[in-house]
């Protein structure tokens, strides 16, 4: 059974694996509640040997407490003082009402015993004890340590009390030989379990007291560790190993309070005691286990192989044949309740659900396929895009830079630049919208709009593209105005997007029409033209990323195939819907956007600002690309500022502090520090503590923005820089 468990290669083995996992939990249950029942007692144990041992310090602590009254009468008697027959008759007398007292005695300033209860054959002198000085120096009652008595040859304790005069001040000191053999007679009472120990200790670590033996132990210095653990804190729990080897729990209690007493009382328990019955009970619970666990494995070694084993081995032929290729093949077994008979239901299943899985397996590889090939379409596609404006770009830069081009050339050639350049940054921004839509972070503002007023700035944008291409295009405006809650610059983008579909994809001189109208609580955009339509696969698909319709090879119509799911995503953002229709290839399509209608009245444009002329200002321009950095300085001296360049922070921030420039032109990717970090020492330096820093970066994100804003930053401009923006805004300046 051993070696089954170990390889674990048969059903068997694993049934009886299973039979001990189950049992697990049993098994780690029964050794916590056995610990747990071993702590509690320990718990316990130490709860009530903290009671006992306060119980016996109590004890001792009253025997003390009487002492001290005896003694302060004594030490209140006038005539104590006086004859010293009449005091020693008097003590003598005390002393056989008080046998637990070995002697009573009054000590004089020098030491001498004058009177006793117990006569002493010759002079006894005390001067050097110390519960005698101690008196004569606290003042106040004083227990003493351990004794053996000069006179009286018992072992005792000294307690001693101050007489005083009217002055307060000591004239003599009286004291009572405690014998410890009438101390223990306090502790006589309380019941230990065997083996414990019960003792006392004065200041010094001599035992005063102890149960049992006391008479073997009297005067004898405890432990090391027992006197360590005295001297801490005294209800903290100690085990100890006893001068017998048995390891013992100690409590810890002082006899007395309030100066009473310098003894400490402990009570030891062996520890084996303490857990005794937390023992017993777990061997107990451990015979049972393993009890339990036999049983189990009997029923799973004999059980499982009739009830199991066998329809499992016909399960396995079954599935056997199924791997083989033989879908058809079934069990056999009969449906039932029972969890083998859904196995072998769900086998059955399996040979159906292999069919289809295969069907779907090839589907998915052809899809997958396609998304490949549109993959590498949009690759291709984009560097297509990416090249078309770079040609006529370097073609008038190297007509510019050869320095033979005329004005009217020149003048050309810089149009066709600035129209390339903002035909590359139409693509970048579709390439960042599309990107910021599908990760959830565009934002709009929404505000009551005016169809009739994102219908005209939509028709202003997309105009050259359908004069360019000589389309007839006609705009039908709502007869009532029409109201949409929406973000003004977000719907105008998706309408000139579907404008610009339309007319790339209608031949030249072609039919585009714009309408606009309500259909119950929505509002329609409808955009239609007679171009080259659409088949019903490229329907299904037309709003996907990436989508086009096939062109030809010259790839005249541009794009990159996002400008129709841009659509798609802006307005589903606004709550709405877009819809295309189309008859067929050659017959036109027809786009649709319902967007919800609003009862609020538009928003009123805000008034504009009239531009101021620009003055001269000192600029200082920070970029480490040396081209943009010069380029962007060419313009600002062409506009009449006084510019200095800088390609690095530490650069810039020399200059900052030679020119004091009031405005400053800032890349973020710098080679030595970012250009936010070269933003906050600009702040910093007294010279440009309030000039006007710009942000003029490749880097467009939200989070980029935010860190500018925090960096103090006044403006943020992204690369390529929108020229007329730029000098708008150093127009505006103060």
């Amino acid at each position: 059974m051993a070696f089954l468990l170990l390889r674990l290669n048969s059903l068997r083995s694993r049934l009886i694996l299973l039979v001990l996992l189950a049992i697990a939990p049993i098994a780690v249950m029964t050794v916590v509640n056995g610990m747990r029942e071993r702590a509690h007692a320990v718990e316990v144990a130490e709860e009530n040997l903290q009671r006992l041992t306060n119980l016996a310090a109590a004890n001792e602590a009253q025997s003390i407490t009487g002492a001290r009254q005896i003694l302060r009468d004594l030490a209140s008697i006038p005539d104590l003082m006086g004859d010293q027959a009449h005091c020693s008759r008097l003590l003598a007398n005390i002393q056989k009402q008080n046998p637990d007292y070995a002697n009573l005695g009054l000590i004089q300033m020098n030491g001498d015993v004058t009177c006793t209860a117990i006569p002493a054959k010759s002079m006894v002198n005390l001067a050097d004890r110390s519960h005698f000085r101690r008196a004569v120096h606290l003042k106040r009652f004083v227990a003493g340590g351990y004794i053996f008595g000069r006179v009286i040859q018992k072992h005792t304790v000294n307690l001693t009390y101050p007489v005083m005069d009217e002055d307060q001040n000591v004239k003599a000191v009286v004291f009572a030989a405690l014998d410890l053999t009438k101390l223990d007679r306090f502790v006589a009472d309380i019941k230990l379990p065997p083996g414990s120990l019960l003792l006392t200790t004065d200041s010094e670590g001599k035992i005063i007291s102890r149960k049992p033996n006391p008479e073997q132990w009297f005067g004898k210095q405890v432990s090391p560790e027992m006197r360590v653990a005295m001297a801490a804190e005294p209800g903290k729990p100690v085990l100890l190993t006893g001068p017998d080897g048995i390891e013992r729990l100690h409590r810890f209690a002082r006899v007395g309070s309030n100066g009473l007493s310098d003894y400490t009382l402990t009570i030891g328990i062996p520890a084996d005691e303490i857990t005794a019955s937390a023992r017993h009970d777990q061997i107990l619970d451990f015979l049972a286990l393993a009890a339990t666990i036999g049983l189990a494995l009997l029923a799973a070694w004999i059980v499982g192989d009739v009830l199991v084993l066998r329809r499992v081995k016909l399960l396995a032929n079954t599935a056997n044949s199924i791997a083989s290729g033989a879908l058809e093949a079934r069990s056999g077994i009969s449906y039932g309740k029972e969890e083998i008979s859904e196995l072998a239901q769900a086998l059955d299943a399996m040979a159906e659900a292999l069919q289809e899985k295969e069907l779907q397996h090839l589907k998915s590889e052809q899809m997958l396929r396609e998304a490949d090939r549109r993959k590498d379409e949009f690759l291709a596609m984009l560097a297509h895009e990416l090249r078309n404006p770079l040609a006529p770009i370097s073609a008038g830069a190297q007509l510019l830079q050869s320095g033979h081009a005329s004005d009217a050339a020149v003048q050309r050639t810089a149009g066709i630049i600035v129209r390339q350049v903002h035909h590359m940054t139409r693509l970048v921004d579709d390439l960042l919208d599309v990107s910021r839509v599908t990760r959830g972070l565009v934002t709009l503002t929404r505000v009551p709009l005016n169809v009739a007023t994102i219908m005209h700035d939509a028709v202003e944008q997309a105009d050259p593209l359908l004069k360019s291409r000589q389309h007839r295009f006609d705009v039908t405006l709502p007869p009532a105005p029409l109201v949409v809650n929406g973000d003004h610059k977000r719907l105008v983008q998706v309408l000139v997007n579907v404008l610009n579909n339309a007319a790339k994809y209608t031949p030249a001189g072609g039919a585009i029409k714009l309408a606009a109208r309500a259909q119950g609580s929505n509002v329609l955009l409808i955009v239609s033209d007679n171009g080259i339509g659409m088949s019903p696969e490229l329907r299904s698909r037309v709003f996907e990323l990436f989508a086009q319709a096939d062109r030809n090879s010259d790839r005249s119509q541009g794009g990159l195939g996002l400008g129709l799911a841009l659509v798609k995503s802006l307005v589903e953002l606004h709550g709405g819907s877009v819809a295309v229709d189309s008859e067929g290839e050659q017959k036109g399509s027809t786009f649709t956007i319902t967007l919800p209608g609003a009862e609020q009245q538009p928003a009123a444009p805000l008034p504009g600002h009239t531009a101021r002329p620009a003055r001269r200002l000192r600029v200082l321009v920070v970029d480490d690309n040396v081209d943009a950095a010069q380029t962007l300085q060419l313009l600002l001296q062409a506009a009449g500022h006084q510019v200095s360049v800088a390609h690095n922070a530490m650069t810039a921030l020399e200059l900052a502090q030679a020119d004091a420039p009031e405005l400053c032109l800032l890349d973020i990717g710098l080679p030595d520090i970012s250009g936010f970090e070269l933003a906050r020492g600009l702040r910093a330096l007294p010279h440009t503590a309030h000039a006007t820093l710009v942000a003029v970066t490749g880097y467009g994100r939200r989070e980029d923005r935010e860190q500018a804003n925090s960096a103090g930053f006044d403006h943020y401009f992204v690369k390529p820089v929108d020229v007329d923006a730029l000098l708008a805004l150093i127009a505006g300046l103060p």
